[in-house]
């Protein structure tokens, strides 16, 4: 289904990257703005970040994907302001009767109670420890962290309770949480992931237009290292035709800057994505847009995205099989195809309240 609507005017939407408004899949009509020709001539709105707050009844999520590492996870806000326009979470806007297009990038949820909500699930009898990854889904260091400082409070929760977690993220503003992951991340407790899509900053600022420059994601990385928490190099997504050539470069940058793993993820263009996705690229790389989608489409059958387990994140066929090796040459070369130790989940106690038992023993 296209759920493509008119593009809105370029000066209501700067530092984002969808050009519209994509209706949700579950909305029942669709509305669009039609001139009838006796519009007064007036400057339009410029689209500003909104946040509304959810009062959530449980933050962990658990899932039984084969694809992932991990079986659990959180997400402090709902909606990402760095406004990836590959991003595969840009669907679950729709569950919110919003548009994964201009929504997702300016109508955000925080959840405020979730560290309380979190430590009220980790204290429950039937919980058993496994790592939780944060981050899988939107960004827990997006600008408006800066603000309500939710993804903090979280891993304050986690370190008393002494629960491992594995971070992923585009932001700078990690940076911040260095004296509680360095704490953890030498008792095994904490891993980042951060990701780099492109050394270019001109199509960084084009495609994730209110991430971190790369070189500024870099600095990230080597001041996580020296802190001594392991960072993973993510190389996603790969996109044909525009950053694959990049490749071993951005593998090399992260492997200097203190990486000590690295991974890679074919470009997905889930539900509505794909339509925001070929709308971009029409705008910015039009002699490009057909070769990007041919590649594509042959990884996944003659479709724009095959959602089966095991083929999603990569895709199947020679193109898909060339980055891969690519990948893995340079990886090895670099020392970033060494398997990490797993994050430890011996140490987790519940910490004490006022009020509780204590042990005799």
């Amino acid at each position: 289904m296209d759920c493509r609507r008119p593009q809105i005017a370029a000066e209501q939407r700067p530092g984002r990257a969808a050009l519209s408004r994509a209706t949700g899949r579950y909305e029942r009509h669709v509305r669009e703005a039609v001139s009838d020709g006796w519009d007064i001539p007036e400057d339009l709105p410029v689209i500003r970040t909104q946040v509304s707050e959810e009062r959530p009844r449980s933050v962990i999520t658990y899932n039984r994907s084969p694809d992932l590492p991990f079986d659990r996870s959180i997400n402090p806000y709902r909606g990402c302001e760095h406004g990836c326009i590959y991003c595969f979470a840009r669907p679950t806007h729709a569950y919110l009767g919003l548009s994964p297009g201009l929504d997702f990038e300016t109508r955000l949820v925080a959840r405020p109670e979730a560290p309380e909500v979190l430590a009220r699930e980790l204290r429950a009898k039937r919980y058993r420890v496994a790592p939780i990854a944060i981050g899988t889904n939107t960004d827990p260091y997006q600008p408006i962290e800066k603000t309500y400082g939710i993804m903090r409070a979280c891993l304050e929760v986690l370190r008393a309770f002494r629960h491992p977690v594995a971070i992923v993220t585009k932001g700078a503003l990690v940076e911040r949480d260095i004296d509680i992951l360095a704490d953890m991340a030498a008792d095994g407790l904490a891993r980042v992931g951060i990701s780099v899509t492109t050394l270019d900053a001109g199509l960084s600022r084009l495609m994730e237009p209110r991430v971190p420059a790369p070189k500024r994601r870099l600095a990230t990385i080597r001041r996580l290292t020296q802190a001594g928490i392991p960072v993973r190099l993510m190389v996603s997504p790969v996109v044909p035709a525009l950053t694959d050539p990049e490749l071993e470069s951005i593998l090399q940058a992260g492997a200097e800057a203190g990486a000590d793993a690295a991974s890679w993820i074919m470009l997905r263009l889930p539900r509505e994505v794909s339509p925001l996705w070929q709308e971009w690229l029409a705008a910015h790389f039009p002699d490009r847009a057909g070769r990007i989608m041919t590649r594509l489409r042959e990884m996944h059958g003659g479709k724009d995205y095959d959602a089966s387990w095991g083929r999603r994140m990569r895709g199947e066929g020679a193109y898909a099989q060339i980055i891969a090796r690519r990948f893995a040459v340079a990886a090895r070369r670099l020392g970033l195809d060494q398997k990490t130790p797993p994050l430890r989940c011996d140490l987790f106690c519940p910490p004490k309240r006022a009020g509780d038992q204590l042990s005799l023993f």
